[in-house]
């Protein structure tokens, strides 16, 4: 029964109990998840065999570059990339061919379009290089080439375990309320807009005019 007033007939269907029946057996679509403990415990057990089976290289494989994702809903983030650039690794000083036997990435497709990620990138790979210890191919003083580490320091050497072999570092974008300075009350967005609105509109004309106004002077 309704209460009082014009309202919708009441049609429920409560024969279909949990969304669908099979029969006299009700669930019959629905699905379990009984093994989430013991997938779980598979997924650490993976980890370990995999990161035993590479030791001592680092758990994360190869080093990549801190990057801005593409589009403006998401360049104001940052996440690793596909892997360096030919500039970057000149600046570093660390060989296209090289690079990829030491543990990291090579992108010759990407290219560098500020100098701000340019110089971060480049600081991430001395910062690796400074920590690199690069293990023989072989035992024995014939298995030892140049740049290989001494071997008094290849002793007791710890795995990372990391997800980011050089965790990126994040801005926090979040801004701290504070009270608006008279600077910015006095300032106006719309007239800085519209004056280089304008002076983009007669840049043109402006030269031209200086280089008529020199012409003459000489």
């Amino acid at each position: 029964m309704t209460g009082a007033g014009n309202h919708v007939i009441p049609n429920v269907h409560f024969r279909k109990v949990n969304g669908m029946t099979k029969g006299g057996h009700y669930r019959a679509m629905f699905r379990t998840w009984f093994d989430q403990a013991a997938r779980k415990k598979r997924r650490s057990q993976n980890r370990k065999t995999k990161a035993a089976k590479i030791a001592p290289r680092p758990v994360a494989g190869l080093l990549r570059p801190v990057v801005h994702p593409p589009t403006q809903r998401y360049n104001m983030k940052l996440r690793l990339g596909k892997g360096f650039t030919l500039e970057e690794l000149r600046e570093a000083k660390i060989s296209p061919k090289l690079a990829p036997t030491i543990g990291i990435a090579v992108d010759h497709r990407r290219r560098n379009k500020c100098a701000e990620s340019l110089a971060v990138n480049v600081n991430r790979l001395k910062l690796y290089k400074s920590k690199l210890l690069i293990f023989p191919n072989k035992s024995g003083k014939k298995g030892v080439k140049k740049g290989d580490t001494p071997k008094s320091e290849l002793t007791n050497v710890a795995q990372n375990t990391f997800k980011e072999i050089i965790p990126v570092e994040r801005p926090t974008l979040r801004v701290k309320a504070r009270a608006i300075s008279a600077e910015e009350k006095e300032a106006s967005a719309y007239k800085t807009l519209k004056k280089a609105r304008t002076n983009l509109k007669y840049d043109g004309a402006k030269r031209k005019k200086a280089e008529e106004a020199k012409s003459k002077d000489a």
